[in-house]
């Protein structure tokens, strides 16, 4: 039987995203579930199991992806952590589902996803050298190096919100302290300007100069945290995606402003800073990409 279909899921805190796709990545057909709450492996593995049952009932796909809120290993089989769900430390994801789907599975960072999807069919098809925040929750990172993922010898380099901004900042989930994610995604938003990013962002649009202000003070401090990463991998692209990018107008331009500033002409040369192009799907176009790739590989 050859190949024509993958499932690419993307695993959430509050909601399990799936997808099929053919090789070209066009989504033949998708779908959503809750995610348990709360969301102990034990809950959500079945729930999984039930969802790609139900997607795929006649077993068109023959491999399937899932990225999941954290670093994977090396291997690609196993959730190591994912800091912001319960008991999520190096659960066997794949060896617990393949018995129950009868496909094979890779599993990866949900922001390894997101920026192998945007990197194949979004805004980093251009480029062979690209780096990916998903600023919502927390603040996911991923690297891609002339066209291929990278991360590092045991599957989990490219953190690239948790490196630290102010030693002296905000304790993280991951044990460090003041990291770009205590900054950046929604809690800082949240704790630092007193308000949803909804609701600040519709007031800037409304000319409202406190939020503007607001937006401008985020792109800077977004800019800083970005300036360490482009000195040392001087990526062609940086690709801001996640709930928080739908008001990126409203701050990419003092991201721009910041990084000019801060990173050297020779390290920044044409270095563009844009926001993702699909959306809430880049997740599930990465995870069933990295299926494809499962394929090839055997």
């Amino acid at each position: 039987m050859s190949a024509t279909e993958v499932i690419g899921i993307d695993l959430g805190g509050t909601a399990i995203k799936l997808g099929r796709f053919d090789r070209s990545g066009q989504c033949l057909h998708s779908m959503s579930v809750p995610t348990p709450q709360p969301q102990y492996p034990e809950a959500v593995l079945p729930v999984l199991s039930q969802a790609i049952a139900q997607l795929d009932p006649t077993f068109q796909a023959l491999a399937i992806g899932i990225g999941t809120p954290g670093p994977a290993d090396i291997t690609g089989r196993i959730a190591r952590i994912a800091i912001n769900l319960p008991d999520w430390t190096d659960v066997a994801i794949a060896d617990w589902l393949e018995p129950h789907v009868n496909r094979p599975i890779v599993v990866a960072n949900d922001a390894n996803c997101a920026g192998v999807g945007e990197a194949w069919l979004g805004a980093g098809k251009p480029f062979k050298n690209m780096i990916m925040l998903t600023l919502g929750t927390g603040c996911g990172g991923s690297i891609i190096l002339g066209g291929e993922l990278f991360v590092g010898h045991d599957g989990a380099a490219g953190e690239l919100g948790l490196v630290t901004l102010n030693p002296e900042g905000p304790e993280c989930h991951s044990g460090n302290r003041g990291s770009l994610e205590q900054y950046v995604s929604i809690g800082a938003i949240r704790r630092r300007f007193g308000m949803e990013p909804e609701t600040m962002a519709q007031l800037a649009e409304r000319g409202d100069l406190e939020a503007i202000a607001h937006w401008q003070a985020y792109g800077r401090t977004l800019g800083a945290g970005l300036t360490s990463a482009i000195y040392i991998l001087t990526p062609e692209v940086v690709i801001l995606g996640g709930g928080i990018s739908a008001s990126a107008h409203l701050f990419i331009p003092a991201v721009l402003s910041e990084v000019q500033q801060r990173v050297h002409p020779s390290s920044r040369k044409n270095l563009q800073i844009v926001k993702a192009a699909l959306g809430n799907q880049a997740g599930m176009v990465g995870a069933a990409k990295l299926a494809w790739q499962k394929i090839a590989s055997k």
